[in-house]
């Protein structure tokens, strides 16, 4: 488990480029959901990995698919073209949010994945956004609009509000 400060430097590493989404209720933080690099190489600009976490107060109430369409919108708005959800198998849960999202799963990776002390596969899914024109550079998120940004977040904000 990675220190508070190296969780914070890592925060700030992906946060330079993409959006890093937490959502807190009554003070606590109730889960996260952020997209990074998925390859260092030029020719995969237009493609990020996505992430999510829930605690277990979270799950099961919408909160997930909130923050993974909020997260989806301003990386549509940055330009992103491809996006992937890596997930650990079995996880019926993150398998229905991926599906629910339209990510289509476009492979397993077979016993490469350690936890909860033993060997298992990952799934791979694959998400379109963008549309098909050629694509421009991608936007770091700090410098979007930052009205279009702020939009996007009390969007979703509000409908987490009603999900609780």
């Amino acid at each position: 488990m990675p220190t508070v400060a190296a969780f914070a430097a890592r925060i700030e590493q992906i946060a330079a480029v993409y959006p890093y989404l937490v959502y807190e209720r009554d003070g606590a933080i109730g889960g996260y959901a952020y997209a990074h690099a998925l390859r260092e190489r030029q020719a995969f600009g237009w493609a990020a990995e996505l992430s999510i976490y829930l605690a277990p107060t979270a799950q099961g109430r919408g909160v997930g698919t909130v923050l993974y369409r909020c997260l989806l919108a301003l990386l549509e708005k940055q330009g992103l073209r491809r996006l992937y959800g890596c997930v650990t198998l079995p996880n019926a849960r993150s398998e229905r949010l991926h599906d629910r999202l339209g990510f289509a799963r476009v492979g397993v990776w077979q016993d490469v994945g350690w936890k909860k002390g033993g060997w298992h596969d990952v799934g791979w899914y694959e998400k379109h956004i963008g549309g098909t024109q050629a694509a421009r550079p991608v936007c770091p998120l700090p410098q979007m609009e930052h009205r279009a940004v702020q939009e996007c977040l009390r969007r979703y904000s509000e409908m987490l509000d009603m999900e609780e």
